[in-house]
C-alpha cells in the first residue's frame, strides 16, 4: 500500500485528537480512584462503548475478518458465542459487581476478591495480580502485533519499526489520563470502529446479500454452511464447542469488568447493556461481511491471494476509497488497537501498583504515589509486550485466544459465584483462580482428541468445580464475610 500524504495526515490528526483527550483527562485525574475507575462517573454510552471497544481490539478488524475470509460461515459460531456472552455478562454480572465493589470499597479486581473474602493474607490479591500480568502481556502483545501489521501495510515500514511506532501511540495517552482518557477515547473509537465495519463491506458489495451468497457459492459452496469447514469436512463437536465457548470468557475479563464498576449508577447499566449488545451485533456482522466480501473481491478482481487473511480490511479500504476516506477508515484499526491496549495496560498497571506495590512493598503508599507507580508500570509492561510482539508471523487471533481463555477461566467462575453464592469462602476462591489459570497454561500444551477443545472450556469447568468443592469441605465463611454479603444484598436493593 502506497504511503499517501492524505492517509498520513489523517493518522496524525487522529493521534493528536486522542492525545488531547488524554491531556484533558490528566487535569481531572487527582487520585487513584480517578486514575483507575474514572471516579465511578461513566454514563451508559461511554460505559457500553468503552467496554465494547476495549473488548474487541484489533481482533475485530483483523482477526475476525481474516477468519471469515478463510472459513466462511464457520466464523458465525465464534461471533454468535461472543454476542451471547456480551449480553449475559452485562445481565448477570454488571449490577452485582458494581454494587459489591462499592460495598467492599475496592478499585481493582484482585482487591475486590480479597476484600470479598476478607483475605488478610493477601494471597488472593497477589495471585490474581500475577495472572492478570501474565495473560495481559499476551493480550497487549496481540494489539501491538495488529499495530505492526497496520503500519507495515499502510506505510510500507518494516515490521519492527511499525510495532515500535504503534506501541508509542498507545502508551502516550494511557500515561496521561488513566481511566478517564481511556473511556472517553474508547467512546470515540468504538463509534469509529462500528462505522468503518459497516461502510467498508457495503461499499465493496456487488449487489445485495443474495448476490453475496451467489458469489460465495461460486467460489466454494462450503463457505455458506455452519456445519462444514471450508474443505467440506463436517465440523466436529469439539470445533463447535470451542468456537461458541468464546462467549464464556467475558465473565473474567478485568478490563471489561472495570467498566461495570465505573458506571455512574445501577440504573445506567440497563441502558448500557442494550447499547453494548447492539454495538457488538452490528460490529461483528460488519467484520464478518468484510471477510466474505473481501474474499469475493480478491477472487473476482484477479488480485493476488492474500497470504495473511488478517489484512483483508486494509486491502479493501485501499482498493475502494479515496486516500482521505481511506485514512479515516484505516484509523479505525488504530482505534481498535488503542482502545484495547490502553485498557489492558491500565488494568495491568493497577495490578502492579495497587495489588503488588501497595500490598507487598509499601502498604502506606499515598494515592498520588500509587498513580505514579501505575504510570511507571505502563511503560514496563509495554516494553515486555513489545518484546513478545516482535515476531512478524504472530497471529492476532492466536494471541487473543490464549489471553481470553486465561482470564475467563481464572476469574470468570470466581467472580460470578462470589456475586451470587454466600457459602463461597476464601479457600474456594483461591482454588478456583489457581486451578483455572493453571489449567489454561497446561491444556494449551496438550493435543489430540478432547485435548483439542479450546482451553477455556476445561478451565472454567475445573475452576467452578474447585470453588464449590473446596468451599464446602473447608467450612463456612467468617462471620464478617457473611455480614458483608448481607450488607451487599441490602445495597443492591437500595441502589436500584
Amino acid at each position: 500500500m502506497e504511503n499517501s500524504f492524505a492517509i498520513t495526515s489523517t493518522f496524525i490528526a487522529y493521534l493528536i485528537m486522542m492525545l488531547a483527550i488524554g491531556v484533558i483527562a490528566y487535569k481531572r485525574t487527582s487520585n487513584s480512584t480517578d486514575y483507575f475507575l474514572g471516579g465511578r462517573a461513566l454514563g451508559p454510552w461511554p460505559a457500553a462503548l468503552s467496554a465494547g471497544a476495549s473488548d474487541m481490539s484489533g481482533w475485530l478488524l483483523l482477526g475476525l475478518p481474516g477468519y471469515a475470509y478463510a472459513a466462511g460461515f464457520e466464523a458465525f459460531w465464534l461471533a454468535g458465542g461472543l454476542l451471547v456472552g456480551t449480553w449475559a455478562n452485562w445481565l448477570i454480572s454488571a449490577k452485582r459487581l458494581r454494587t459489591y465493589s462499592i460495598t467492599t470499597d475496592a478499585l481493582t479486581l484482585p482487591e475486590f476478591l480479597a476484600r470479598r473474602f476478607n483475605d488478610t493474607s493477601k494471597l488472593i490479591q497477589t495471585i490474581s495480580a500475577f495472572f492478570i500480568l501474565l495473560f495481559f502481556l499476551f493480550y497487549t502483545s496481540s494489539g501491538l502485533v495488529a499495530g505492526g501489521k497496520l503500519f507495515e501495510t499502510v506505510f510500507g515500514l518494516d515490521y519492527t519499526t511499525a510495532v515500535i511506532i504503534g506501541t508509542v501511540c498507545v502508551v502516550s495517552y494511557t500515561l496521561f489520563g488513566g481511566f478517564l482518557a481511556v473511556s472517553w477515547t474508547d467512546l470515540v473509537q468504538g463509534l469509529l470502529m462500528s462505522a468503518a465495519l459497516l461502510i467498508v463491506p457495503i461499499a465493496a458489495m456487488n449487489g445485495g446479500l443474495g448476490q453475496l451468497s451467489s458469489d460465495l457459492h461460486n467460489i466454494n459452496p462450503e463457505l455458506l454452511t455452519l456445519w462444514n469447514d471450508a474443505k467440506g469436512e463436517p465440523l466436529s463437536a469439539i470445533a463447535i464447542i470451542s468456537l461458541a465457548a468464546w462467549g464464556l470468557g467475558y465473565f473474567g475479563q478485568p478490563h471489561i469488568l472495570a467498566r461495570f464498576k465505573a458506571t455512574r449508577t445501577n440504573k445506567d447499566l440497563g441502558t448500557a447493556r442494550r447499547i453494548a449488545v447492539v454495538w457488538t451485533a452490528l460490529s461483528m456482522a460488519g467484520a464478518m461481511l468484510v471477510g466474505l466480501v473481501g474474499l469475493i473481491y480478491v477472487t473476482n478482481s484477479g488480485a493476488p491471494k492474500l497470504d495473511d487473511g488478517e489484512k483483508i480490511f486494509m486491502l479493501l479500504v485501499n482498493a475502494m476509497f479515496h486516500p482521505v476516506i481511506a485514512g479515516i477508515l484505516l484509523a479505525a484499526i488504530l482505534a481498535a488497537i488503542m482502545s484495547t491496549a490502553d485498557s489492558q495496560l491500565l488494568v495491568s498497571s493497577s495490578a502492579m501498583a495497587e495489588d503488588l506495590y501497595k500490598q507487598v512493598l509499601k502498604k502506606d503508599a499515598t494515592s498520588e504515589e500509587i498513580v505514579r507507580v501505575g504510570r511507571f508500570a505502563v511503560v514496563i509492561i509495554s516494553l515486555i509486550a513489545l518484546f513478545l510482539a516482535m515476531t512478524p508471523d504472530s497471529s492476532v487471533l492466536g494471541l487473543v485466544s490464549y489471553a481470553w481463555a486465561g482470564f475467563g477461566a481464572a476469574f470468570g467462575p470466581a467472580i460470578v459465584l462470589s456475586l451470587y453464592w454466600s457459602r463461597m469462602n476464601r479457600n474456594g476462591a483461591l482454588a478456583g483462580i489457581v486451578v483455572g489459570g493453571v489449567t489454561i497454561v497446561m491444556w494449551k500444551q496438550l493435543t489430540g482428541g478432547w485435548f483439542d477443545v479450546y482451553e477455556i472450556v476445561p478451565g472454567i469447568i475445573f475452576s467452578a468445580i474447585s470453588i464449590v468443592v473446596v468451599s464446602l469441605i473447608t467450612g463456612e465463611p467468617e462471620e464478617s464475610v457473611k455480614k458483608q454479603h448481607e450488607k451487599f444484598e441490602k445495597q443492591l436493593v437500595e441502589l436500584d
